[in-house]
């Protein structure tokens, strides 16, 4: 009897390891991605972030084929990551030397749930590589692909108007500085 394709989402769905739900993960992240592009297309100010999720949104997709598959992030891709990050970092300043509430206009709320599905992407990752060799160039680009969104959401939201909220932890105490530090 031929199986129809119409009930199959996905041909490894029943498959035992943690691999499936790693690219199920990752499949999530591409998908928020692409939510994002709708909400900053014609916000003028924020050209950058528009044209660098372009550019990142086929990158969350090999980061998914490269463990079943052939490994397709690259040295290069992972150093253009780093410098967008660096040119986001410039941009915000002290901002991000805080926890701050994930949240702002609605480009940046997005943003911030992208960063939270490249940090489950991650975890998955993880998971995976306790059952099989993983590159770890994908751990790199995760991991920073997370901190790269955090960045555009404060970016975003400063370029759009929007303060970024403080949080300050009940659970874990922020050290005080020494006298010797303030001064």
């Amino acid at each position: 009897m031929r199986k129809d394709m119409r009930f199959s989402c996905y041909p490894f769905m029943r498959e035992q390891g943690s691999l499936v739900d790693f690219e199920i993960r990752t499949d999530s992240l591409t998908t928020r991605i692409g939510a994002v592009l709708p909400a900053i297309r014609d916000v003028e100010e924020c050209r950058i972030v528009y044209e660098d999720l372009q550019a990142i949104q086929p990158n969350a997709y090999h980061v998914n084929g490269s463990v079943r598959g052939k490994l397709a992030i690259s040295e290069g891709d992972l150093q253009w990551l780093s410098e967008r990050y660096d040119f986001y970092v410039d941009q915000v300043g002290d901002v991000i030397q805080q926890f701050v509430l994930p949240q702002g206009c609605e480009a940046g709320a997005l943003l911030h749930i992208c960063r939270s599905e490249a940090k489950k992407s991650y975890r998955a990752l993880h998971k995976v590589s306790e059952e099989r060799e993983v590159p770890e160039i994908l751990f790199d680009y995760l991991g920073l692909l997370a901190n790269v969104f955090f960045v555009m959401a404060v970016y975003t939201n400063r370029k759009q108007g929007v303060d970024e909220i403080s949080f300050v932890s009940k659970s874990y105490p922020i050290k005080k500085k020494r006298k010797e530090e303030i001064q």
